[in-house]
């Protein structure tokens, strides 16, 4: 049966740039099988499924596949998807606002998209707050792991944690700008590393440049992703990170992330936190998406 499928870039508003993603429409009766197929195919960070909601009120359900599993929820499957949603079910281009609700196996993600200037833009809110998900690792592990000397871990109160947000993830602070770039996957360390934190994905971020708060880098290999443009998920945890580097006073705070530099395709996350007597009440990340392709696939 044929599909009609879209793949856009997204935390970007410039083509061939951002991360890219594959949403495939009129997904209800596919498969478990045939979905992960089919990711595996576009072989894509992730790939989304788009069905009917079971709640009328929401606009759809997804399923978000990366090449090798389901996750239950991703961020910029999310924004790209409800930006091409919105777009599609708009009558024309004029600037507006939207609110789409799409439901995941994390639970309903509620999603405001708008369009401005012909440029699109979708924030998420989360439907999990940031929570602690393990013990710390040494920084001798942690150094091997990504080939860095254990002087370039840390800097300023930072110290690597593990934080969800729905989806796991291993919080790696380094030095600065060059320990970024130096960075890279180094076994058998990084299995290691990877086992004793039970997720496949570490976070890797340093102080930011070019008017950004933060630079990040994610690397994800047993998962089919050997280094992400852009996480919004692991986005989605980073408060949690940020608030055990430096207790996070109550009200709004909101912060800017370049990923995917080093990999040439630039990405721009923005992320916002409330906290009301010191916990975490709300958890918003967004970014513009852009449409790059469309056509059927063969199902």
């Amino acid at each position: 049966m044929l599909h009609p499928f879209f793949t856009l870039d997204v935390f970007t508003g410039t083509p061939f740039a951002g991360n890219p993603l594959a949403v495939v429409l009129g997904a209800s009766e596919l498969t478990d099988r045939q979905m992960q197929t089919v990711a595996r195919e576009f072989n894509l960070s992730e790939t989304v499924f788009v069905s009917a909601p079971h709640n009328s009120k929401n606009r759809a359900k997804i399923r978000i596949f990366m090449p090798t599993g389901e996750l239950p929820f991703a961020g910029h499957p999310t924004i790209g998807t409800a930006v091409l949603l919105a777009s599609l079910d708009a009558v024309n281009a004029a600037d507006h606002s939207i609110q789409i609700g799409l439901e995941e196996r994390v639970g309903l993600v509620p999603v405001e998209v708008t369009c401005s200037d012909g440029e699109w833009t979708g924030t998420l809110s989360a439907a999990v707050m940031p929570k602690p998900a393990g013990e710390p690792l040494s920084t001798e592990l942690l150094a091997s792991a990504i080939g860095l000397e254990t002087a370039a871990i840390g800097f300023a109160g930072h110290t690597a944690g593990l934080f969800d947000a729905g989806v796991p993830y291993l919080f790696v602070p380094v030095r600065d700008l060059d320990a970024l770039n130096r960075a890279a996957v180094a076994e058998p360390a990084w299995s290691e590393m990877t086992a004793a934190a039970g997720t496949d994905g570490a976070y890797l971020y340093t102080a930011g440049d070019d008017g950004r708060d933060w630079r990040a880098r994610l690397y994800a290999p047993a998962a089919g992703i050997p280094e992400d443009p852009a996480t919004g998920s692991a986005a989605a945890a980073f408060p949690g990170q940020l608030n055990a580097a430096q207790a996070l006073a109550d009200g709004t705070h909101s912060w800017t992330i370049g990923q995917g530099i080093e990999m040439g395709r630039a990405s721009d996350i923005s992320l916002q936190a409330d906290v009301t007597g010191g916990a975490f009440t709300a958890v918003r990340v967004g970014g513009k998406a852009v449409a790059v392709s469309r056509g059927m696939i063969t199902i």
